[in-house]
């Protein structure tokens, strides 16, 4: 684009210019990039072209009891009623005892593929006899990791299709995702494949799908606890779990169940300073495990309990990345109080169930509009400029009507400023 090349060799405050000078943006709008923008050094030790820091809200999820202990739960989201539908859920599961979560192991994986391979079969065995020699090629390339203790576990060769095989590493990193170190190793890797056997090395690269770091959150909840509005607990209980059945029948509504998961999910993420792209990755993947895409959730009625249980792949780190270079990042560490990356873990898979929770029992009883609206309609009132001390009484209008929308928000304000225009 013409003014713009090599935009990546200016200076932060020459980007913006050219931004005024091209006609893009009005100096009022570059003046608005500049005051949002808090740390521009930040802005660009991260990413490339920095022009801004956009922000989005932060709250605090309560009421959480995972494995015995409490947590404050720091989320950064946009959407209305996402921290409260966490908390609620947590308020839900917190009386009869929290959460229980379990792990396997923390482990992450990458690929080196191979093409055009004319014998798979005897490719696969050749390569796996080599296990040794390849995995101290990975050893040798990021030494540093096994001095901690982590490194390559394990090689395994999979025969993708014709001509096609994916030679994978499985390797603890530590405290770190580890996207960085995973990568050198699998480098190491494919350099030894191409030299020692001649292979045709397509690429190599980490996979998000990380099948060896699944995190298990379970809860179970007396069904009296849940009687609501004139419904007994167990009527309701059962319509819970027969929503839970549909989301594992209905990839249709097995989307918006896991979005739904994915709101708890992504805000902690988010707030951790982990790649919460890499999360959603390998949920969705893990959705459609046997074929079929479904809910990642199950709910069930035994006895007097409702059951409830959500199993994911939660690849994320306490170190590394903008884990270490965010000071806000440490400041929400320090409130949720984890003690490294595997806690992490369990609290992020713990907030994804208690966001099924919510939304399911709200999506049975009285439905899920209900929490939306009170703060969809402080949004609104936002939106037509109602000041700090007027929203609350555009609010407090709005409920009473029949329908609220930009317009009827706008008239409200306007009468609201009208009758104090004439008190005055």
């Amino acid at each position: 684009m013409q003014g713009f090349e090599k935009y990546y060799r200016k200076t932060w405050s020459q980007r913006l210019d050219i931004l005024t000078q091209q006609n893009k943006l009005s100096e009022k709008q570059v003046e608005q990039l500049k005051q949002n923008a808090v740390t521009p050094v930040l802005g660009e030790a991260q990413i490339e072209n920095f022009l801004t820091q956009f922000q989005l809200p932060e709250g605090l999820a309560l009421n959480f009891v995972i494995d015995g202990k409490e947590y404050l739960i720091p989320m950064v989201i946009e959407e209305p009623s996402v921290i409260a539908g966490a908390s609620h859920g947590a308020a839900i599961v917190k009386k009869t005892g929290g959460f229980h979560t379990k792990s396997s192991r923390r482990a992450m994986r990458g690929q080196v593929v191979l093409e055009n391979v004319t014998d798979l079969v005897a490719t696969k065995k050749k390569i796996e006899e080599q296990e040794t020699e390849l995995m101290q090629a990975a050893v040798d390339a990021h030494p540093s990791i096994v001095k901690r203790g982590g490194g390559p576990l394990a090689l395994k060769v999979r025969i993708l299709e014709q001509g096609l095989l994916s030679v994978d590493l499985i390797i603890d990193t530590k405290e770190a995702m580890g996207a960085n170190m995973i990568n050198s190793m699998l480098e190491a890797v494919a350099d030894k494949l191409r030299t020692t056997g001649h292979h045709d090395v397509l690429m190599a690269i980490l996979s998000n799908y990380t099948t060896e770091c699944l995190v298990t959150a379970s809860c179970q909840i007396p069904v009296a606890n849940l009687a609501k509005n004139g419904l007994p607990g167990l009527k309701i209980a059962q319509k819970l779990a027969q929503a839970s059945r549909v989301a594992q029948v209905d990839p249709y509504r097995a989307a918006t169940h896991n979005k739904g998961i994915m709101n708890g999910i992504d805000a902690a993420v988010i707030a951790s300073g982990n790649d919460w792209r890499a999360i959603e990755a390998a949920a969705h993947a893990y959705a459609a495990r046997d074929g079929q895409y479904r809910g990642l959730s199950t709910w069930k009625v035994a006895g007097d309990q409702l059951e409830g249980e959500l199993s994911l792949p939660v690849p994320v780190g306490s170190v590394g990345g903008s884990i270490g270079i965010v000071p806000l990042v440490q400041v929400n560490s320090a409130l949720r109080s984890e003690k490294d990356a595997l806690g992490l873990e369990k609290i992020i898979a713990s907030v994804g169930l208690a966001q099924n929770l919510a939304a399911l029992y709200a999506l049975v009883t009285d439905g899920i509009q209900k929490g939306h609206m009170n703060l969809q309609m402080k949004s609104l009132a936002v939106s037509v400029g109602a000041k700090e001390d007027e929203i609350e009484q555009v609010v407090s209008v709005l409920q009473k009507l029949p329908q609220q929308d930009q317009a009827i928000a706008q008239h409200v304000l306007d009468e609201i400023r009208n009758e104090a225009s004439e008190n005055e």
